[in-house]
Formats: structure tokens, C-alpha cells, sequence
């Protein structure tokens, strides 16, 4: 497979997005595939693009303007799903949920549930460390407008399928927004879980449990950290506190 100037494994093309993720034999060698990919043409042009021209506070740093991977241990429990890195956060800081406000509420949130070291997340190496949980993207890009299209979503979905399959102990997912409960379905179909139908809509506090090939998955879906849920109240912290203690209380072993 060839590589970047950074050393990343590149991949051009939905299909090598397959190949890649489904030959990722740990979250380590997955992280660095997904941090060469560049199947997405839309995306490619435009994290790049904000990674060169920068925002003015933002000038004196050096963007990550590449995908951004999942963050938390192998042991997780639980895995929390997002939409997408922001263009100034997590496309600056190369940490996923990190750098803007949406990554100040979720950082804050675990470390009140008690599933982060710390309350905060800046930048990589700021001694961050998360117990028994796993914080990821459904798409790994910054996309324009805050907006992946279905067929980026979809380009996608594998290196989220395979990240989901490299927790063995998986046993709660906190979905946040409607996007990503929207790009979980198809991934957790392949995975052989079995899916009620009709599908659940949305919404905050909505929980389903499926059964699948490890055992019991159960989906707990939250507004999204966004500053417009946040900003007008329609998010609040004991919203957010609610939906990772239910988590947490699901995860325990039994």
C-alpha cells in the first residue's frame, strides 16, 4: 500500500476504503489508514483548503487537514458517535471532538460520567485519557457547511464498521444527532446485528437494543453537541450527563 509524505497509508477510492478498513488488524494500524485516506474528492479539496488558508486566530498554528480518527481504548465499553470533525477543530488539532465548542461539551460531559481524566481536550498531547469509552466520527472529514453528503457518508462507513468491530467489549453506542444514527444502521446490518423495522426514529433519549453476533448492542440516541443545540437550550448538560450515565449504568459487566 502506498504511502504519503507523512507516512499514512493512502487510499483513493470507496472500494480501497473496503479493503483498507477490513484489513486493519488493530485500532492502531486503522487510525493511520484513516488518516490517508483520500477517497472523497469534495472533501479532500476542502479540509485542505482550510488547513492552508487557516483562521486568522488560528494563524501561527499547523492544521491537520486530513481525516481525523477515533480516540479511547481498545477495552471500551462504550462508543459515542458524532457527525463529523469541525473545519477549525478537530481538521486543526487532529483529535477528534477537539478544538471547538462541540468538543468542549463532550470532553466535559465524560469527565463527569467519569470516562475522561480531565474536562478538557485542546490539543494532541494534553494529557487527555479516556476510560471505557471510544469517540469517533461518522464521517472522518470536515465537510462544507457542516454537511457530508449520503455518498460520503456512505464512502465512509467502513472505517467506522471496523472501528466498531475492534471493540470487543462493546456494549453501548450514545449516537449524537440524527446523521449518525442515520449512518449507523447499514454499518451495524453488515456487522449481522439484527435491525427492527421500521427503524427507530431519532431522538434525544431514544434507546434500542439489538441483538447481534457479540451479544446485546443497545443505541442510545442524544441531540448532537452542536453550538446551535447547545446555544438555544435545546441541549442542556444535564440532557447530555442523563444519556452517559444510562450508558454507563448499560455498560456495566453482568
Amino acid at each position: 500500500m502506498a504511502t504519503d509524505a507523512a507516512g499514512f497509508p493512502v487510499t483513493r477510492t470507496p472500494a480501497g476504503v473496503l479493503r483498507s478498513a477490513r484489513g486493519a488488524r488493530d485500532l492502531a494500524a486503522l487510525d493511520a489508514r484513516v488518516s490517508g485516506c483520500r477517497a472523497c474528492p469534495r472533501l479532500v479539496g476542502w479540509r485542505e483548503d482550510v488547513a492552508r488558508v487557516k483562521r486568522a486566530s488560528f494563524r501561527d498554528q499547523d492544521y491537520w487537514g486530513r481525516p481525523v480518527p477515533g480516540l479511547g481504548p481498545a477495552d471500551a465499553r462504550i462508543a459515542v458517535v458524532g457527525l463529523a470533525p469541525a473545519a477549525h477543530g478537530g481538521n486543526r488539532t487532529g483529535r477528534v471532538f477537539t478544538g471547538d465548542r462541540s468538543g468542549d461539551w463532550i470532553f466535559a460531559a465524560l469527565w463527569r460520567a467519569g470516562l475522561a481524566n480531565q474536562p478538557t481536550s485542546t490539543h494532541i498531547g494534553d494529557g487527555l485519557e479516556l476510560t471505557g469509552v471510544r469517540v469517533a466520527a461518522a464521517v472522518r472529514c470536515a465537510p462544507p457547511a457542516n454537511a457530508p453528503t449520503p455518498a460520503e457518508r456512505d464512502t465512509c462507513s467502513p472505517w467506522l464498521a471496523r472501528e466498531l468491530e475492534l471493540l470487543p467489549q462493546l456494549r453501548v453506542v450514545v449516537v449524537l444527532g440524527g446523521f449518525g444514527w442515520t449512518a449507523l444502521w447499514p454499518v451495524l446490518a453488515e456487522a449481522g446485528y439484527r435491525l427492527p423495522r421500521p427503524r427507530p426514529a431519532f431522538g434525544h433519549g431514544v434507546e434500542v437494543t439489538l441483538e447481534g453476533p457479540r451479544g446485546p448492542l443497545t443505541l442510545l440516541g442524544s441531540y448532537h453537541v452542536s453550538q446551535q443545540n447547545t446555544f438555544t437550550g435545546k441541549l442542556t448538560e444535564p440532557m447530555l450527563d442523563a444519556v452517559l450515565g444510562r450508558a454507563r449504568e448499560l455498560a456495566e459487566p453482568r
